[in-house]
Order: C-alpha cells, then sequence, then structure tokens
C-alpha cells in the first residue's frame, strides 16, 4: 500500500507541474498475463498423486501500468504466483503484491529514476538488471539512478540500490535473505554523434567503462575447521569498444573481478574475469559473425551465501545457438559462471534469384557452428601440498588462453530454407549436438548426449487467410536401447534414447490457429520410460489480445531464455494463457 500511495503522489505532482496539459498530453499504457496449469495424476510417466501433492491448480499473473506526461513517467507492475509442485518454478516465487514501481523525470540532458530499476551497463558483464516471467527471474535493483548527457554521444549513468529477491523483505532480514548495497557508475562515447567530421562517416567508433561495487557486511563465516574473513567491498570493472567500418564491425568488453568468496564458488579467494569479443561482416545476402568468449570464476551476487538463479549482479552472454525446436531444445545450455570458454561461428547467405539454384525466389542458407569448454584450471601449493578449489585458498590459477579438455556443449547445424513456390514453403535442418548433461543438468555420473537431428518443416498456404504448417522432427541418441543401466542413476535416462516428434498446425489468419503433436522417446534405454507426450493446442487472437488453450504431456528438460534456465518436470495437464496489452 505505501509504495501504491507514494507512486500516486508523484503522479499528482507531476500533473501539477503541467497544469492543464494533464488532459491532453497524458498517456496511459498497460499489459496483463495470465497462466494457468491444472495438473492431473499420470502414472504413464510417472506422474503421481504424490507429485501433485494435493495442489494440482497453479496460477500466475501480472499487470503492468504505465503513466507518461511531458517528461515524467511512472508505472508499476503487480505479481501474483500461485506454485505448484509441477511447475518447475523455485518455490520462493509464491506470492502477491506490487513487485515493481517506478518513476521517471528525463528531459533528455538529464534524467533521474526511482523505484525498481531496470537497465545494463554495456552488455551487462558487471550490471545488468531484467525480468524474464517464463523463469520467474527478476533482479531489478530498488533504489536510484541518475543519467547525464552533456555532450551528443555522452551518456554517464549512476546506480545504487538493493537487488530483488522474490518477495523478502529489503532490510531487517536473515543471513540468507540479505542482500548487499549495489553501486555502480557507467559512461558511453559515441565518437560519431559528438565529433563532426565523423558524422555519416564509414569509420564507426564507441568507448565505454564500468565500475560496480557490492557492499556486504562480513559475516566471519566457518567453513569446515577455518574461520574466513570476507571481504565487505567487491568491486568489479570492464572497458569496452564498437568499431566498424563499411561492412565490417568489431566490438569487445573485459571485465575483471577482485576477490569474491561465497558459496557458489566455494568460498576461494581468486579473482575473476570475462572476455567477450565479436567480429561480423554484412552485405547484401551475406552475413557472417565470429565470437569468443572466456569465463573465470565470474559469479556476482549481492548475496554471498546464494547458489541458484537469482541476485546475479553481472550476466553472461551465451554465444550458442538458440533452438526452438521441441527435441533440440530439450538440449539448451546454460552459462557457466565458474568458467567457460566459448566460440561460434555463423553464415548467412541468400542465393540469388533467378538462378539454378535459388530458383524464382532465392535460397536461405544459414551455418551455425558453437563449442563451449571448461577453462584449464592449474593447483597452487598450500602448505606444502598441491590442491585446487579448496575454501580459503585462492583455489587455482589459469593461463588466459588455456583450453580446458571438458568440453561442456557443441553445437554444429544447417538450414535450408526454400520458397517453392507462392504456396509452398520448404525449411529442412540437421543438428549435430554435444551436451554435458552432468555439468549442465546436475546429473552425477550422467554421461553425455551425442545426438543427431533432423528437422522438416513444410508450410502450405491454401489462400491468403488459411494455411497449413507440418514440422517433422527426429533424434539420433548415443544410448542405445540395449543398453544396461545401473537403477541408481535411471533419473539420468528420462529423456535419453532416440526420438521422433510431429507437429501439425492449421492457421485461419490473423484470429485463429489449432495444432496437435506429439514426441515419442521410442529409443530409450528404460522401456518404462519409451512414452508418447502428445499436446493440442487452440489459439485465438484479436488486436493485442492473444488466448492459448493447451492440454497433455509435457516432457522432463530445461526452459532458457539468454543463457539462465530453469528445470521443468515432467507433467501431464491443461495450460491456458491469455495475455493483452493496451
Amino acid at each position: 500500500m505505501k509504495r501504491l500511495t507514494l507512486l500516486i503522489a508523484l503522479v499528482l505532482c507531476a500533473t501539477a507541474i503541467y497544469g492543464q496539459d494533464f488532459l491532453t498530453k497524458s498517456k496511459v499504457s498497460g499489459s496483463f498475463q495470465i497462466d494457468g496449469n491444472y495438473y492431473w495424476e499420470d502414472k504413464g510417466i510417472g506422474i503421481t498423486e504424490e507429485d501433485i501433492n494435493g495442489e494440482s491448480f497453479g496460477a500466475y499473473g501480472f499487470g503492468k501500468l504505465q503513466y507518461q506526461l511531458g517528461n515524467f513517467t511512472a508505472g508499476m507492475r503487480f505479481e501474483a504466483y500461485q506454485t505448484t509442485p509441477m511447475s518447475g518454478f523455485d518455490s520462493r516465487v509464491k506470492g502477491m503484491g506490487v513487485a515493481n514501481f517506478f518513476a521517471t523525470y528525463d528531459n533528455g540532458t538529464i534524467g533521474v529514476t526511482v523505484g525498481d530499476i531496470y537497465d545494463q551497463f554495456g552488455n551487462g558483464l558487471v550490471f545488468r538488471t531484467y525480468e524474464e516471467w517464463t523463469l520467474g527471474f527478476d533482479n531489478s535493483l530498488r533504489g536510484i539512478r541518475a543519467v547525464f548527457r552533456p555532450y551528443d554521444g555522452v551518456t554517464i549513468k549512476g546506480i545504487y540500490g538493493k537487488q530483488r529477491l522474490y518477495w523478502a523483505k529489503y532490510d531487517n532480514v536473515s543471513a540468507a535473505e540479505e542482500r548487499g548495497l549495489v553501486r555502480g557508475i557507467d559512461g558511453e562515447w559515441d565518437l560519431n554523434s559528438s565529433i563532426t567530421s565523423l558524422n555519416g562517416s564509414k569509420f564507426r567508433a564507441a568507448l565505454g567503462a564500468s565500475f560496480v561495487s557490492k557492499y556486504e557486511a562480513d559475516s566471519k563465516l566457518h567453513v569446515g575447521d577455518i574461520d574466513l574473513i570476507m571481504p565487505q567491498n567487491v568491486a568489479a570493472y570492464s572497458g569496452r569498444m564498437n568499431l566498424g567500418y563499411g561492412r565490417f564491425g568489431f566490438s569487445t568488453e573485459y571485465a575483471r573481478k577482485i576477490n569474491d568468496p561465497s558459496s557458489f564458488n566455494n568460498y576461494i579467494y581468486n579473482e575473476g574475469q570475462e572476455l567477450l569479443a565479436s567480429l561480423s561482416y554484412s552485405q547484401k545476402g551475406l552475413g557472417m559473425v565470429l565470437q569468443v568468449k572466456r569465463v573465470d570464476n565470474m559469479s556476482f551476487k549481492s548475496n554471498r551465501l546464494a547458489t541458484q538463479n537469482d541476485l546475479d549482479i553481472g550476466f553472461i552472454p551465451p554465444l550458442n545457438y538458440t533452438h526452438t525446436h521441441s527435441l533440440p531444445s530439450m538440449f539448451s545450455y546454460a552459462t557457466q559462471p565458474l568458467g567457460e570458454m566459448g566460440i561460434q561461428f555463423q553464415v548467412n547467405y541468400t542465393i540469388p534469384k533467378k538462378t539454378l539454384l535459388g530458383g524464382k525466389y532465392g535460397t536461405k542458407l544459414a551455418f551455425n557452428y558453437s563449442q563451449v569448454n571448461d577453462i584449464k584450471r592449474d593447483s597452487i601449493n598450500v602448505d606444502g601440498v598441491n590442491m585446487i578449489n579448496q575454501p580459503g585458498t585462492k583455489g587455482y590459477t589459469s593461463s588466459f588462453f588455456a583450453i580446458g579438455d571438458r568440453m561442456f556443449y557443441r553445437d554444429f547445424n544447417f538450414e535450408i530454407e526454400k520458397k517453392i513456390s507462392a504456396k509452398w514453403n520448404l525449411t529442412l535442418m540437421y543438428i549435430n549436438l554435444y551436451y554435458d548433461m552432468e555439468t549442465i543438468e546436475g546429473h552425477p555420473m550422467a554421461e553425455p548426449v551425442e545426438a543427431h537431428f533432423a528437422f522438416g518443416e513444410v508450410i502450405y498456404k491454401i489462400n491468403k487467410k488459411h494455411s497449413v504448417r507440418v514440422e517433422l522432427q527426429h533424434m539420433w541418441d548415443n544410448v542405445g536401447m540395449d543398453q544396461e543401466i545401473d537403477p541408481i542413476y535411471e533419473d539420468n535416462y528420462n529423456k535419453r534414447g532416440n526420438w521422433m516428434a510431429f507437429l501439425v498446425e492449421y492457421t485461419i489468419a490473423p484470429k485463429w490457429f489449432v495444432s496437435v503433436a506429439d514426441k515419442y522417446n521410442y529409443g530409450n534405454p528404460i522401456a518404462e520410460k519409451r512414452d508418447h507426450y502428445f499436446t493440442g493446442s487452440i489459439g485465438y487472437i484479436k488486436d493485442q489480445t492473444r488466448i492459448a488453450l493447451s492440454g497433455g504431456r509435457q516432457s522432463e528438460g530445461l526452459v532458457c531464455v539468454g543463457g539462465v534456465c530453469r528445470a521443468v518436470p515432467a507433467s501431464s495437464g491443461l495450460s491456458l494463457t491469455i495475455t493483452t496489452s493496451f
């Protein structure tokens, strides 16, 4: 109630300042979403009454409202989560109330925001706050942000506050819910906007730098038989540049963090560092991007006891291709803050129209290769003993360009998209995937996935409004049907073995769609786990409102957005989603 009262007071102040312009220049916008799930027992895929635990219904929803008058903007978001054991969300997400509110004044030169802040410095390596509804994730910063633009192309930001931790209060809380103060400053200079002679030049340049610090009181932790002295101030800083000339582009950012012992890194005192670099080339019909990344001990949280997907101050951008098809998306990559080295190379090429291979409409080709390995760690000498990652020590040493032997993820894929005629469109795709399930999903002793995927999609436009889309998928796994499985590790094989899948979707544009689909893991090495996952969906769209109802079985897997993931258990039931905006 206090938050709502404060927000209303700020709006009234703004209307008083603008006087009679209030009625003619005020703008109100917003959006709403409701997600409802109804689960039922399904012994065919192992869902029992115990799994549902008497809570068969789960509902989640939010409403956003934003008010704007001249240079003044204010907004709020109301959230309601009623989770069930089947949802896959962190149990702490359950609750209801005004989760976010803010007020901003920005005249182009100076901007000030109070309340809950979403922003990032550069690529977000040392600071990024955002919310992702599908993950139940929100690390907004409650406090103040100031922006100063003294000259064209020059922007200076400052932030100060505490991060959101689900519904926990911000003051007078337990050690597990306490959050340190986050303070930071960022500067960016776009040379092409500032220097007249570079306006419109083929050469493009922008420079930036960030500094972020968290303050957390020393909790005098005792780990094993060691009393740890914890740093109260942990600083991270970064520098970045974006350069371009004509069709070429190059960008890079390097970040470093001082020692930050925490539960996540086993309380070691090693410093952290991260490098992200990208080289690109583009012209009509051709685009190429090469990206590299190195991450070493860059978990940066505002609570040293946090170990889940919460309270991250920094963000680790993923380099891998994002698969949206049902079978390969079961093996999505989650970034590894403690250490990873990655590379991605992508080429998109369009064979011109009216050529032998391009045909009447041209042919689109896409190639992507990405690979992520662990970093190489060397032991350190502690009291005459060589050891790695022991609490209270530096942990290890690691040469910056040394790549570890363990591969976390590799994805090679090739896609062809061809418009055959005015009515027919064809897409074919091949994927070769390596997936370290033990590391990414935390399944001890799990065998890596070494799989091949084939995907085909055909779209037939019956007329201007009616169309049919058909998907066919297949996955060949390195785990065979006849492989003997130790009962202790059976949970590691819930989604292993060969799969096949299909989807048929009928669309009546622009309002209706209906689809049926099935995934079948016919090659699972455990006969009891060879199940069909039937689903059916129907949806209605009108203007900014969308209603979708789906029902059936959901296979176990990960839901990932931007390299951040949450585990989704197998489930069976109905799902309703309603979204609208104005």
